[in-house]
Order: structure tokens, then C-alpha cells, then sequence
């Protein structure tokens, strides 16, 4: 399958079946997160893998979703701020763009395991700070559900044709213009 048909192969899912992740799928995803490119290759994303039951739990109750929508696995993508490169014009530290471009390639590398993924924004960070002892330098800057998807959470690749704005009306060249 080429990047293309990966990239469209992939959808939000929010139904697993009742299946164990195989651990050789789960390594080729958290491999794909240690391969990313990262600002000034710092590598500040650190990465926690919860399977349990206690622990998927824990994300359930941080996310303020009863079930973790029965995901098998949640990877928390948190960025090391003491290990992050800073932006010289504005100091801005870019720990969100590294850990989104991490949470991005594991989620494609899903895909390609055939398991289905969520990114999911929508959690509140003192819980989880709180449940899975933190340090105080990691930020969570995202959730990464997993697991194998119900059939019937798999959306169509079709589904670009029309629900995807044309590229005239996203991209310019040379000048953004009205």
C-alpha cells in the first residue's frame, strides 16, 4: 500500500472488538513514534503504554468518556519540557508539534498493523498527572487510543472525495490571496 492509500485507509475509530493487541503490532507503532523527526532531534516525547484494566480506567475517567470508547490500549504522547528545543526569535518551546508529529506516524503505523486508532485532545491533564505520577516537566499532549477495529467503525477511503476541501481552496503559491 502506497502513503496515499495509508493516509485514506485510516479513520477515527471509536468501537475495538474485544481482542488483545498483538505485542508485535503495539512494538511497530511505538517504533514508528521513536523514528519521528523531532526539533533539533531533542526526542522529547515520552510515551506511556496503559493496557490494563485499572489503567484504561484511569484514561476513561481522565478523558470523561466511560468506556475509553472499549479501546485495548491508550498510549499517552507527553513531552519532556526540560528536553525540548526552543524556538530562538520567541522562546517558543514546540514540545506540541514534536508530539504531534509522534502521535501522528504511530497512527499511521496503526493503520498499517491493522489496528485502528483515535487521537483524542479531549482529556484533562491534572488526571492524568495525578493517576500515572507524572514528573512535573511532562506535559500529555495527546491520547492515542488503540486496539483492532468493530467492522463497522471503519469508514470508507471514499469518503476524501467529499468530505475534504479541494486543495484550491487550502493552498497558495507565492502569495496568500483573497
Amino acid at each position: 500500500m502506497n502513503f496515499t492509500e495509508l493516509a485514506k485507509k485510516r479513520c477515527s475509530v471509536r468501537a475495538y472488538a474485544d481482542k488483545p493487541i498483538a505485542p508485535e503490532h503495539l512494538q511497530a507503532v511505538l517504533e514508528a513514534g521513536r523514528l519521528v523527526p523531532t526539533g533539533k532531534n531533542h526526542q522529547p516525547q515520552r510515551i506511556l503504554v496503559v493496557q490494563s484494566p485499572e489503567g484504561l480506567a484511569k484514561m476513561a475517567q481522565a478523558m470523561h468518556n466511560t468506556n475509553a470508547y472499549t479501546a485495548k490500549a491508550v498510549l499517552m504522547i507527553c513531552s519532556d519540557t526540560t528536553d525540548c528545543w526552543v524556538r530562538s526569535f520567541d522562546s517558543h518551546c514546540i514540545h506540541e508539534i514534536d508530539a504531534s508529529i509522534v502521535t501522528t506516524y504511530m497512527m499511521l503505523a496503526a493503520t498499517e498493523q491493522g489496528l485502528g486508532s483515535l487521537w483524542v485532545e479531549r482529556f484533562d491533564p491534572e488526571i492524568l498527572r495525578k493517576e500515572f505520577h507524572l514528573p512535573d516537566n511532562y506535559v500529555p499532549d495527546a491520547l492515542l487510543c488503540l486496539g483492532y477495529p468493530q467492522p463497522e467503525a471503519v469508514k470508507s477511503p471514499e469518503r476524501y472525495d467529499t468530505e475534504r476541501k479541494p486543495l484550491e481552496e487550502t493552498v497558495w503559491y507565492e502569495s496568500y490571496q483573497a
